[in-house]
């Protein structure tokens, strides 16, 4: 049977060994979060050469919709930008502009050598711009789900990505992304999406994962980097350093 969907990570830390380490544990994509990470360019750029030639596919969530930090990473390479908290059509709008150059009805401002375009080896680059940068919008609230089926009418929005966490916040459920009614708005939203013609995808742990992929979504975010050394981290102290059981010689 075919695997459904993609899964990945976000990559929460700046440490160029953890991207390095995990390019090639068969994730489909990373996801370098900026919004909610100390990540600054320089190693985030080190961080992208580290996954290079791996076959994983890179994702930058931004800040926001700001038009420097979009040219800023589209230069560095990424495959796609996911923004945060599109809640209308126009901010949609806004995001794929920023994300094109002017043939294509953007603002992008042309860089004659940087590293998406092989510092200006690859003459090809500006013509394909389009076709290889993905925009993946979030919807983190209500609004964003009222104007779930205008935003995905926006030409040039590739995905719709659902924040389980913002958006129970926003519900009134703080802290508590599996509340039954966050999972229930979430598999609705991810229906109206594909029923658009649009790609959606979500944050998801066990217990959310495969409710979701039966709903449709198409693109998982199974944790974090960070997560994962803390979770593994904490349970290895429990095992040995909080209880009765002596620990290994080496």
């Amino acid at each position: 049977m075919a695997r459904q969907g993609q899964y990945g990570l976000f990559i929460v830390s700046n440490a160029l060994q953890n991207v390095e380490a995990l390019a090639d544990s068969g994730f489909d994509f990373v996801v370098f979060d900026v919004e909610h990470s100390p990540s600054a360019t320089p190693a985030l750029h080190a961080q992208l050469a580290a996954l290079a030639g791996s076959g994983t596919a890179s994702v930058v969530r931004v800040v926001g919709l700001d038009l420097a930090s979009f040219k800023h990473y589209l230069d560095l390479g990424v495959d796609a930008l996911m923004v945060p908290n599109v809640e209308t059509q126009e901010q949609a709008r806004e995001a794929v502009r920023f994300t094109r150059y002017p043939a294509a009805g953007g603002v992008r401002g042309m860089g004659g050598t940087m590293r998406a375009n092989r510092y200006g080896r690859d003459k090809a680059y500006y013509a394909a711009a389009v076709e290889n940068t993905c925009v993946l919008v979030q919807i983190e609230s209500r609004r964003g789900m009222d104007n779930l089926d205008a935003i995905c009418a926006v030409d040039g929005v590739d995905l719709v990505f659902f924040g389980p966490a913002d958006l129970s916040a926003d519900m009134g459920f703080m802290a508590q992304p599996s509340h039954p009614d966050v999972v229930a708005a979430i598999e609705a939203g991810i229906r109206r999406a594909n029923a658009c013609g649009v790609a959606a995808g979500v944050m998801a742990g066990d217990a959310d994962c495969q409710r979701y992929v039966d709903a449709g979504a198409t693109m998982v975010i199974l944790g974090s980097d960070l997560g994962l050394l803390v979770r593994s981290a904490d349970a290895l102290a429990t095992r040995f350093v909080t209880s009765t059981i002596d620990p290994p010689s080496s």
